[in-house]
């Protein structure tokens, strides 16, 4: 499977920030990590494997980056102000940085499915749902959507908006939710239910989302599906078959 590695220092994040690229062509998935990990952790944990069939066949080309989790929702030293503000950095990053690359080295203007597990998700879900018109849908496995829990009872404007299950649930009849609505967009929402899972995180998101007309894929697996990754490398495959064919 090809496999490239880029990096460039991030004016936004004052980091240099590499991002990994498997597979020689195919429609892009941004995948974003776990908790503190780092760009090669979906390798490392060899769910990357599980998907040689769509990376090496032209199917799907898969993308994966370094989160800033560790300077935001899990510094505990930061205040919730710093916090939000790398969480608004990194969204920056994401997309005036990362998604220009990824349409560069595509060969043209894409439109990526977004991923994410565990913390993952809710960057996923984040990026997404705040612009969904740069995106063709997300893959949010495993994920909390409501992030006030690390914010010890700050509220603000940007953490407002920066709170899938706040202002998803106040989004007017304007642009964004038109393009959920009408977009043709590919939402799956996993969960297990076993050790470390919390469907009801899933199932909140997903009655915001039917709510407001969204289409999606609510995907709650057993009692014996626990928060880790083995059960991931179970369920991804499984959605890539039905995304981008057998």
């Amino acid at each position: 499977m090809r496999r490239d590695i880029t990096q460039w220092y991030s004016e936004r994040l004052y980091r240099d920030m590499p991002i990994v690229s498997y597979g020689h062509y195919g429609p892009p998935v941004l995948m974003l990590p776990t908790a503190a990990a780092d760009f090669l952790e979906y390798e490392r944990f060899q769910l990357l494997g599980t998907l040689t069939h769509w990376l090496e066949n032209g199917k799907a080309k898969a993308y994966s980056v370094n989160s800033v989790n560790t300077l935001a929702l899990l510094n505990k030293r930061a205040k919730p102000r710093e916090k939000i503000e790398w969480l608004k950095r990194y969204d920056g990053y994401l997309t005036e940085e990362v998604l220009p690359f990824i349409s560069n080295d595509c060969g043209g203007d894409v439109k990526p499915m977004v991923m994410g597990i565990s913390l993952g998700a809710y960057l996923a879900a984040n990026v997404f749902f705040r612009h969904p018109e740069r995106f063709s849908g997300a893959i949010l496995l495993s994920g909390s959507y409501d992030i006030r829990s690390f914010m010890n009872g700050y509220h603000s404007e940007d953490l407002y908006f920066n709170n899938p299950v706040e202002y998803l649930s106040h989004m007017g009849d304007g642009r964004d939710l038109h393009e959920l609505q009408h977009g043709g967009k590919r939402i799956i929402i996993f969960s297990g239910q076993g050790d470390y899972e919390d469907p009801a995180r899933s199932r909140q998101l997903s009655g915001i989302l039917t709510a407001k007309g969204v289409p999606h894929w609510l995907d709650v697996w057993g009692q014996d599906v626990n928060h880790d990754w083995p059960w991931w490398r179970k369920c991804v495959p499984q959605y890539f078959g039905q995304l981008f064919g057998t």
